[in-house]
């Protein structure tokens, strides 16, 4: 599968957050998978997709680092220059929609407004019915869970329909994670 993995791109985290991007780089590359990236460096972002060319150095097959990267952010000299595809866009609109094209699935990892907005733009454009490619948050440590406080008040006060014709899939560790990816269909 192609998997997007949305996170955030800041360099003054933990190093046990970082950890976080290294584990899904490492194991979708060990696990035949492809990455797709926003196609830049910084915090989580680099983490996984170095891990993900460390474990497999060149392209294998059909398996590849993918980067989506904004004419902005490729200026700023913050572009990923390890990728086995690198597609440069105009703006942020352009890289949300060619990431969601081009993966099977998202994997949302820890992070701030870009990653929500990654979030949000996957599961409004699934929600109206643009996709059902599934969307599995890692809620670390709760770093999610007030999100999910906030879809729960919002099906209580039926603003969501109870039963959602696309939601995401909450997990709480790296092997839900994990086991979660490995029960999805390509």
């Amino acid at each position: 599968m192609n998997v997007a993995v949305y996170c955030s791109a800041s360099n003054r985290l933990s190093p046990e957050y970082l950890r976080l991007g290294d584990m899904v780089g490492a194991w979708l590359a060990a696990n035949g998978h492809s990455m797709v990236f926003g196609g830049a460096t910084g915090g989580m972002m680099s983490s996984a997709s170095e891990a993900f060319r460390r474990v497999l150095p060149h392209p294998f097959g059909e398996q590849r680092l993918i980067g989506v990267v904004t004419e902005h952010i490729s200026r700023s000299g913050r572009r990923a220059g390890y990728c086995d595809d690198l597609h440069v866009v105009g703006s942020m609109a352009e890289r949300k929609q060619m990431m969601r094209e081009l993966a099977d699935c998202f994997v949302c990892l820890p992070g701030s407004y870009g990653t929500l907005d990654e979030m949000f733009d996957v599961i409004g454009s699934g929600t109206v019915g643009e996709h059902d490619k599934p969307l599995i948050i890692l809620s670390y440590k709760d770093f999610y869970k007030g999100l999910q406080i906030e879809t729960a008040r919002m099906k209580e006060l039926h603003f969501l329909p109870e039963q959602e014709r696309y939601s995401p899939i909450f997990v709480n560790t790296m092997d839900e994670l994990f086991a979660t990816l490995n029960n999805l269909k390509p």
